[in-house]
């Protein structure tokens, strides 16, 4: 049996479109109603890792585990997810950290916890594998209001480059391990980033090629990205992603690792690719101001 945890975010989502019907499948998430995309065959239960006794319910009987903690919130799920695991004979977590924990330099609250996270899988005696993407492409969605409504796109250090990633890729990875497909991936530790590394204003610049409209691109100051990111996170989370901006400026997450197409045995997709088939969430309403 493998469980699924996380299968509403953007890996979950994309894991579940890939796991085929002949495996058994059970998917536990905290609002079951808002799973979408999941194999006919999987069955979905409410669990939630502040709740014992759903943690054993969902746990019952499963080999395999798919474990998506939110290192931005609460730093003991992982904890309340391994003990349980361990008693209930969990052989094989694959867990989503991210490929920060691998550079020396990156101390912020968010790399720190991914870091902590993985000790703690690694220390539990459960076969694992750790997946460790650079930013997801997706993360530019929340640009599409701004280019609806203005044909614009306002990010801080907009020459700074990301090697970003697909998050289908992603998950196609995430599936190889969890079913044991091509190779055995236990004790993997997998950097995975898209095929180039782009800033935000060549990102810019590739979506209006796309939408055929003519986008521009608005630099934030640090203040300005602050007071925006405030509105949305605690401080203690908003200093430790400006931190993580700053380090990208530095050309600390440029690097295209070459793990990703190794394991998949094809070119990782490129933001192009990606932007191509979300076009629809960028493109502006026609019948907005009719």
């Amino acid at each position: 049996m493998i469980l699924v945890t996380g299968a509403t975010g953007t890996i979950g989502r994309e894991v579940l479109r890939r796991l085929l019907s002949d495996r058994p499948v059970r998917i536990m998430a905290r609002q079951p109603g808002r799973v979408t995309g999941a194999p006919p065959t999987a069955r979905i239960v409410h669990g939630d890792f502040t709740d014992p006794a759903s943690l054993a319910d969902a746990l019952h009987n499963v080999h395999t585990a798919f474990l998506v903690t939110n290192p931005d919130g609460d730093d003991d799920d992982d904890t309340r997810f391994l003990d349980p695991a361990r008693a209930a004979g969990v052989r094989h977590i694959v867990k989503l950290s991210a490929a920060a924990v691998t550079d020396r330099a990156a101390d912020d609250l968010i790399t720190r916890r991914q870091r902590h996270n993985e000790d703690l899988l690694r220390a539990s005696g459960i076969g694992w594998t750790l997946l460790r993407p650079r930013a997801f492409m997706s993360n530019t969605l929340p640009w599409a209001r701004s280019i609806r409504s203005g044909q614009v796109v306002r990010a801080l250090y907009g020459t700074s480059a990301n090697a970003c990633v697909d998050p289908g890729d992603v998950a196609e990875v995430a599936v190889l391990a969890l079913t044991g497909r091509g190779r055995d991936h236990a004790g993997g530790a997998y950097t995975l980033t898209g095929p180039q590394a782009l800033s935000a204003s060549e990102q810019t610049a590739q979506l209006s090629e796309l939408l055929g409209l003519p986008l521009r691109f608005e630099e934030l100051s640090p203040q300005q990205a602050r007071t925006g990111l405030e509105a949305r996170y605690p401080a203690d989370i908003t200093s430790a992603l400006l931190e993580s901006a700053r380090r990208q400026h530095s050309g600390s997450k440029a690097v295209v690792d070459p793990t990703l197409p190794g394991l998949l045995g094809r070119p990782a997709r490129t933001f192009r690719d990606w932007a191509s088939d979300h076009l629809d969430a960028f493109r502006p309403d026609p019948t907005a101001s009719s």
